[in-house]
């Protein structure tokens, strides 16, 4: 694994693009130079600040998002998906023949980087989550025909500083959207109405939230710790004939698996429209 990463330029430093520069900064891993556009001063200014940082406000510098791809061997794409076409023409001349382009943008094809890119552009597709922003991301990644092996494991190690990473066909990006990348909405949900059971149950809502809350984090860091399995810890926390194995029986018995499978295959039917421009 290489303990350094070459100069990075991020078009469009927004939430995800910014969380993992964050990431990149605080892992403490070297760089050539991080070079990072947004569109207002205020934004970029809340990236200034960070060592090593380079923040630019297209706002102020009209030709900011050249400039930075001209800087970088990794270039990660973060503005808006409909915006990415115009972005790309626009940093097309200013590419360093050894590019590196990343997308951060969700529903495009590396078939659009590569119309506007020419089909030898060295193009990766990534796919973080949000827990990115503390380091627990699980990203995506799908290899473009021209990314080469070398290309891969720089961007994976870029990835690895936020999280973890699965490399998978781009065929598979969507439907990895819909258990890592929306997975986190479906945890929050469960631990929204677990805190309204205990509410129910006569709990004030601060103390519903502690149980509820802690429990999930406990759950997942026990998880995190152990060689086992979620099954195995769920049998040692489910003893037989006692209060956990009815409450167990119950959720078994409104087909989780199937509400599971039916709520990923809804999400993965709308990455589809969102892809074909419905």
């Amino acid at each position: 694994m290489t303990d350094s990463l070459p100069s990075l330029a991020f078009l469009g430093a927004g939430s995800m693009g910014g969380a993992i520069l964050q990431g990149v900064v605080a892992s403490g891993i070297r760089t050539d130079g991080i070079t990072a556009t947004n569109r207002t001063t205020a934004k970029a200014a809340a990236l200034a600040a960070l060592p090593g940082v380079t923040s630019i406000a297209l706002e102020d510098r009209p030709e900011g998002n050249a400039d930075a791809a001209a800087s970088a061997r990794i270039l990660l794409v973060g503005v808006k998906p409909v915006m990415v076409p115009d972005l790309l023409r626009e940093i097309a001349p200013s590419l360093r023949p050894d590019a590196i382009i990343v997308s951060l943008a969700a529903g495009v094809t590396l078939d659009t980087f590569a119309s506007v890119l020419g089909a030898d552009a060295h193009v990766i597709r990534s796919m973080p989550n949000t827990p990115a922003t503390v380091g627990k991301a699980v990203t995506g990644l799908a290899a473009g025909a021209a990314a080469t092996a070398d290309d891969m494991a720089l961007v994976r190690r870029l990835f690895e500083t936020v999280g973890a990473v699965i490399e998978v066909p781009e065929s598979q990006i969507d439907a990895l959207s819909t258990i890592s990348g929306s997975g986190p909405a479906y945890v929050f949900l469960l631990i929204e109405e677990l805190t309204k059971a205990a509410i129910g149950k006569g709990f004030s809502e601060a103390d519903a939230r502690l149980m509820a809350e802690q429990t999930f984090i406990g759950a997942t860091a026990l998880l995190d710790a152990s060689d086992e399995d979620p099954a195995e810890l769920r049998r040692r926390v489910t003893s037989p004939k006692g209060t956990t194995e009815r409450a167990i029986a119950v959720l078994q018995d409104a087909h989780l698996d199937e509400v599971f499978a039916e709520a990923t295959d809804a999400a993965l039917a709308r990455a589809r429209e969102l892809a074909a421009g419905a």
